[in-house]
């Protein structure tokens, strides 16, 4: 069975693990979430984790089995009162299996009843037509609302194209 909790900081050098592993290089690859045909560089580092775990109203979410972590997402209360959801990440190995959705379901959970959040927002690469799928499945709305890509902030990695735009999704917590 799997089990939650939030992270603290001595989770982070394996939360650094786990995320580039879901996003960036070859191993990457093993799962659908991969970033690597659309970003080089860094997706996380540890002074950002320690800021994310410190900030008040924030709070990185892990999802282990027998004390493994196999998957962690962080949610954020935002000035608009909505929770930003981000930082979405499972073992390559193990996505497709369920544990993503399960964590996609707590994170909506403490959102709404832990933050008293009314709404989960995010953003996806507007050209990642499998993962925006996925959200819509889950009852996500796209909303046609674009941003920028923060092309020149190696915080958000470093773009292979020059087409990368964010697109705003919702999804009502009531």
């Amino acid at each position: 069975m799997y089990s939650f909790r939030l992270a603290q900081n001595p989770d982070i050098p394996a939360l650094i693990e786990l995320v580039e592993s879901a996003y960036r290089g070859d191993a990457s690859r093993v799962g659908w979430t991969t970033e690597a045909d659309l970003l080089d560089g860094q997706r996380v580092d540890a002074e950002g984790l320690q800021k994310t775990i410190a900030t008040p109203g924030s709070r990185v979410v892990l999802a282990e089995k027998d004390g493994e972590l196999l998957a962690c997402c962080h949610i954020e209360k935002q000035e608009n009162s909505a929770a930003y959801f981000g930082m979405f990440s499972v073992r390559p190995g193990l996505q497709g299996g369920g544990i993503g959705k399960l964590l996609l379901e707590e994170a909506e959970r403490q959102a709404r009843d832990e933050m008293g959040c009314p709404r989960m927002e995010m953003t996806v690469i507007d050209i990642r037509d499998s993962l925006i799928a996925f959200y819509v499945r889950r009852g996500y709305m796209r909303t046609g609302i674009h941003k920028p890509f923060p092309y020149g902030d190696e915080r958000f990695g470093i773009p292979k194209r020059d087409d990368l735009r964010f697109e705003l999704l919702t999804k009502d917590l009531q």
